[in-house]
């Protein structure tokens, strides 16, 4: 039977979370791909190579910050230029397919953001690339109902774990009706087979949060996280960053609480799922 391989995003390491818990939740979610049987491989850019699977000396050292963030625009760049970056979910699914990683773990794919053009790579990318993605649904600060519809518009095969309902990050459910759900690791790993046999790309398995917040409270936190970031003219790549930091005030920490949970639960599933695919061989 072949390894059970899940790739793990690393822009959670360079750019997500601050120094030291940045490497202690690293470390925690590859522990839990490792208890659940199957093989994490953390990707990063490193010195101008492409790693799979990092060094704790590596590790280390991005975590410690200055490293570039990597996405599919910049990707070819910073690895002629011999930098080091953290990879984004498109970056992951990019190079985690090159080397036949079929499985990803994430916490919440980027999408359409409320501001006019401004959409993430994740969704070209998971339209184009034939690889399942384990996350808990959009983050909780993007247009959701345009997300789903652009996902919808590319192809994307999106997929409730146990649900019907889109998880929204935070948020366990959304108002958003999901097209098709699964209810154990082995009919997602059938599915994501039948998506590829039809030349389909990505498969997107959302894992609602155990324990998560109500949706209409997170949705009251982004609204007026929104409000501050405009009064103090806040906008561009600096508004992410700061809307997330203004949620975890705002919920007194809970946010960060749960980020860190529905990181470990799509490790675990993740895990499960790619374990599944490697009996099917």
């Amino acid at each position: 039977m072949p390894e059970a391989l899940v790739a793990l995003e690393s822009a959670v390491l360079t750019h997500g979370l601050p120094y030291p818990l940045n490497l202690e939740t690293l470390e925690a979610l590859e522990e839990a791909v490792r208890e659940e049987g199957a093989t994490p491989k953390t990707i990063a850019l490193v010195g101008g190579e492409v790693r799979l699977g990092l060094t704790p000396e590596e590790k280390a050292r991005l975590a410690q910050g200055g490293a570039d963030k990597a996405s599919l625009w910049n990707l070819a760049a910073l690895l002629a230029q011999g930098k080091s970056a953290g990879t984004t979910v498109a970056a992951t699914a990019h190079l985690a397919h090159l080397h036949g990683i079929e499985v990803f773990a994430t916490g919440g794919i980027g999408g359409v953001h409320p501001e006019p053009y401004d959409e993430s790579a994740d969704l070209v990318a998971l339209s184009r690339t034939p690889i399942l993605v384990v996350s808990a649904g959009p983050k909780a600060i993007l247009d959701l109902a345009a997300t789903l519809e652009r996902l919808e518009t590319l192809g994307v095969s999106v997929v409730g774990y146990r649900t019907d309902r889109l998880p929204a990050f935070y948020a366990p459910s959304s108002p958003y009706p999901l097209p098709a759900r699964v209810e154990t690791p082995l009919e997602a790993a059938l599915l994501f087979r039948k998506a590829k046999e039809l030349g389909l790309g990505g498969v997107l398995l959302v894992n609602p949060v155990s324990q998560g917040l109500p949706y209409e409270e997170v949705a009251r936190m982004v609204a007026e996280a929104n409000r501050q970031a405009a009064r103090e003219g806040i906008f561009g790549k600096a508004l992410t960053p700061y809307l997330l930091r203004r949620l975890g005030e705002l919920s007194q920490g809970e946010t960060d609480r749960v980020n860190r949970r529905l990181l470990l639960e799509n490790a675990r599933l993740a895990a499960r799922v790619a374990l599944a695919l490697s009996g099917l061989e």
